[in-house]
């Protein structure tokens, strides 16, 4: 598996640097950032702190204990979503929306805690020529980097004397009213804050999932997309509904997962006049 993985990564490596007009200007814009790194800024899913960087590779901030992930991130509502757009409250919602996932990561660790991963994090980093990879089609490289190093920790948990005892309950912890609890989720950062009740009844929920902090960056990756594909005749057509969902796919989102079961995404596409009247529609039945 571990070789396989490797192969994977070549594979991905290859097509981007073969063809690097396509792959690396599709649906590409810049933006900031986030992820969790372990606390010596390994590559981490479970433990560490927050890291944020611009985009042009520049810390935001750094170390952040994700207790206090409100005093640094907030959340936008938008009228014509039920999705909301969070934002780094030092930026301000215009410009502070950010992207998460295996594009960030890779790139925001300072390394990747199993060899053969680590070397492919080089070559991605070195890939960049000193600045962060914003290509959208990035996604899946660096997704395929985070595919090796889980095949190399499996490898070493095969041998772990704890996976192989008897000791299968962990202690409960201390009752706590609140508590915020964060990991690197596959898409991406993934938060839970609850508060509780004296009957331990919640009082307050707040979720960010993954899907939600790339929400802004599938719209412009959305938009870029459109403004590369769309052809000058005021036509949608079928190529231009499969660039855009290739767009969306790339980071993963839940909806992806939802809507495919039937074989293909159902996608609606709607032309609009600058005056607002529709000049063309094209939708993916379901």
């Amino acid at each position: 598996i571990i070789q396989w993985s490797r192969d994977a990564v070549h594979l991905i490596q290859k097509v981007h640097t073969q063809d690097p007009g396509l792959y690396n200007s599709f649906g590409i814009f810049r933006s900031n950032f986030m992820s969790i790194v372990g606390h010596s800024g390994d590559l981490d899913f479970y433990h560490g702190t927050l890291r944020a960087r611009d985009d042009n590779g520049k810390m935001i901030f750094d170390g952040v204990d994700y207790q206090q992930y409100d005093k640094y991130i907030e959340e936008e509502v938008r009228p014509w979503s039920y999705m909301k757009f969070p934002f780094f409250k030092s930026l301000g919602k215009e410009n502070g929306w950010y992207k998460v996932g295996p594009l960030v990561r890779v790139q925001n660790c300072d390394q990747i805690p199993t060899p053969f991963a680590d070397a492919e994090r080089r070559e991605f980093v070195d890939f960049g020529g000193g600045q962060p990879i914003h290509a959208t089609l990035a996604y899946h490289w660096a997704r395929m980097i985070e595919l090796l190093h889980a095949a190399e920790v499996i490898a070493d948990l095969l041998h772990d004397a704890d996976l192989q005892g008897e000791d299968l309950v962990a202690p409960a912890g201390s009752r706590r009213e609140e508590f915020v609890a964060m990991l690197e989720a596959p898409r991406g950062t993934l938060t839970h804050h609850y508060r509780v009740d004296d009957n331990d009844q919640v009082t307050m929920a707040n979720l960010i999932v993954s899907t939600t902090c790339n929400n802004e960056a599938m719209n412009r990756a959305v938009g870029r997309i459109a403004e590369q594909k769309l052809s000058g005749e005021p036509v949608i057509t079928e190529g231009l509904l499969n660039n855009i969902e290739v767009g969306i796919r790339a980071y993963d989102p839940c909806l992806s997962c939802a809507t495919h079961a039937l074989g293909q995404m159902p996608l609606e596409v709607t032309l609009v006049g600058a005056d607002g009247s529709e000049i063309d529609r094209l939708a993916r039945p379901a």
